[in-house]
């Protein structure tokens, strides 16, 4: 977070006379203290500063990487992931291809008529399968597809940055955001690497403060 002159001159002050109050830190600037008033809600809700009813302001001590990180480990799955692209197990490998391609995901889940996850197709499952002369539309993908205990998921409470590692751990494209029920795990979502960039913009433009 890039922090305006007066920002910084605030920091200064807090952290050389805190507690202070809004009132005194408003004197020293010179300023009135309803002209501040954004400058410490900006501070206060990035938390380089804190306040106390009846104290002042303090200064929390901790850096912008600090503040940044975080931020970073609050955030959860279900604040970023999308709609899961899915396929039932007797669709073709060829119709599995049309689906992802349409819809421009590197990942599909293979569930039942209850949405539950049997299996998972990545662009290298397909690919494998399309070498060679097979006819790929008489191949359902339940031949091909990866299945329990490999398939590697996430819940919608789980932190971000747990899936971001998984990603990368598993050296893949996404994960099936799943919920827990009596029959197995049912598909609500997913996350891919795309859903960690947006929420990497998102906390360099200071829009999730």
């Amino acid at each position: 977070m890039e922090l305006s002159n007066r920002q910084e001159q605030i920091i200064e002050i807090v952290k050389q006379n805190g507690p202070i109050t809004g009132e005194n830190i408003a004197d020293k600037l010179d300023l009135t203290r309803a002209t501040l008033r954004p400058d410490l809600a900006i501070l206060t809700m990035a938390g380089f500063l804190d306040a106390r009813p009846r104290v002042g302001y303090f200064f929390t001590g901790k850096t912008g990487s600090e503040l940044l990180t975080e931020k970073l480990k609050k955030f959860k799955v279900q604040e970023y992931q999308s709609i899961p692209i899915v396929v039932e197990e007797d669709v073709s490998v060829y119709d599995a291809i049309c689906t992802m391609f349409l819809e421009d995901v590197g990942t599909l889940f293979v569930v039942d008529n209850k949405s539950l996850l049997l299996g998972v197709l990545s662009r290298k499952d397909l690919l494998r399968a399309s070498i060679g002369n097979q006819d790929l539309s008489s191949i359902p993908v339940h031949i091909i597809m990866t299945r329990m205990p490999n398939i590697t998921v996430c819940r919608k409470d789980d932190l971000l940055l747990d899936a971001a590692q998984k990603l990368i751990d598993k050296q893949i494209d996404g994960l099936p955001v799943v919920k827990d029920v009596e029959a197995g795990m049912e598909v609500i979502g997913r996350i891919t690497k795309t859903n960690m960039t947006k929420a990497l913009v998102e906390l360099a433009r200071d829009e999730h403060l």
